[in-house]
Formats: C-alpha cells, sequence, structure tokens
C-alpha cells in the first residue's frame, strides 16, 4: 500500500518562461517554491489540494491525454478574471448533462485546462 504524502503534477514546458508567465501571472497561481536557476529553473505553484510545478523544457508537444481540472467558487468572475489576463477561452462556460458547469481554456503549450464550478444544486454539495 503506497502512503502518498503529497503529490503534484509535472509539466516540461517548450518555453519554460512564457508557462511562468501563463501560470503565474495570467492565471495567478501562488508559488509554493522555486528551484534551481536559468531558464530551466522550476517552479511549483499551489492548485487547490496540490501542486503544479512547471520546471525543465520539452521538445515534444504535451500529449493530449493530459488535462488540468481547476474547481473554482464562481465561472462568471473567473471568466472574467481570465479574459482581463489575456487568457483565452477555448470553450465557453456550459452546464454539462453531470451538472457541473465547465469552461476550457489552455497553456501556452496547448495543455487543456478544465475550470470547473459545483453549482449550488449540484450532488458534490450535498453529501449524506
Amino acid at each position: 500500500m503506497v502512503h502518498v504524502l503529497s503529490s503534484r503534477t509535472l509539466l516540461r514546458p517548450a518555453d519554460p518562461e512564457r508557462s511562468r508567465v501563463f501560470y503565474g501571472e495570467q492565471l495567478g497561481l501562488a508559488v509554493y517554491r522555486e528551484f534551481g536557476t536559468g531558464p530551466e529553473r522550476g517552479t511549483v505553484y499551489f492548485l487547490g489540494g496540490g501542486f503544479l510545478e512547471v520546471a525543465g523544457r520539452s521538445e515534444t508537444p504535451p500529449s493530449p491525454a493530459l488535462k488540468l481540472w481547476l474547481q473554482v467558487a464562481d465561472m462568471a468572475v473567473t471568466r472574467e478574471e481570465l479574459t482581463a489576463a489575456g487568457v483565452a477561452v477555448v470553450r465557453e462556460p456550459v452546464r454539462e448533462p453531470w451538472g457541473l458547469v465547465e469552461m476550457w481554456i489552455a497553456d501556452p503549450d496547448g495543455t487543456e485546462i478544465v475550470i470547473v464550478e459545483v453549482p449550488a444544486d449540484h450532488p458534490l454539495r450535498h453529501r449524506p
């Protein structure tokens, strides 16, 4: 049995500085820690209950199988803040058949990011 103490998602961007601007300035994720020096230095961001590490460099595009899922409190406010920061919305907010409101954006390398709001009437808000 694996006893997990912490976890993080690792991204190896094509252009690390461009990705740091996207995650740190445009999305406004708070920095947990930074390490190393130079263009491939690492930055670890708080990501709700986990962490996102942007470090190193990759010459290949990210796998389309990788997606980030970020839950927010208010989709309308989040959409407004992101577009004001220059983030392009790939898919406008939609209430899905399963009841969540989802909006899609992408990072500079094309990694898809699902922004999710759990509406007040959704079963996830009303656990027994």
